[in-house]
């Protein structure tokens, strides 16, 4: 068993990698659509060239949404203090009704230790309800009350 510093440290460090995952995603999806909506200037092109370019170029923009909003999900886990704590706020680790939960970005499900871990952002409506919280504390938060059973 590591000591809670080391393990909170692994799992900022999951939470970095796969949000940088999902940028690199998203940006090879909106290069690839980008990539696709240009037609050379020194080429004759006919009707169906122009719209296949123009349809991937409206995917391409599509696509630029994912990319901004990842790229602000990782500087918002970069900007946000991952130190240890014992009080619910952005960069807390919140265990309660056996589920963990990282206060920063909302994510999917992630793996650290053999724990399952999930991102939630601070404009939640779970995040709103235990802000400022402890251990041992209890919210309630959709008609449910339950206990926080650990911070990090």
């Amino acid at each position: 068993m590591t000591d809670r510093a080391t393990s909170k440290k692994a799992i900022h460090d999951r939470l970095m990698a796969l949000e940088a995952g999902e940028l690199a995603v998203a940006i090879s999806h909106y290069e690839a659509h980008l990539s696709q909506s240009q037609t050379g200037d020194h080429d004759i092109h006919d009707k169906d060239d122009q719209v296949s370019a123009r349809e991937s170029r409206d995917l391409a923009v599509a696509f630029d949404a994912p990319v901004l909003a990842h790229h602000a999900k990782v500087d918002a886990i970069e900007n946000t203090d991952f130190s240890l704590t014992d009080t619910v706020g952005p960069g807390a680790v919140v265990r309660f009704n056996n589920r963990c939960f990282v206060i920063c970005v909302s994510t999917t499900r992630f793996d650290v230790e053999g724990s399952t871990y999930m991102g939630i952002s601070t404009g939640s409506p779970i995040y709103q309800a235990m802000a400022g919280l402890k251990a041992g504390d209890s919210f309630a938060f959709n008609g449910s009350e339950f206990t926080i059973e650990d911070v990090l």
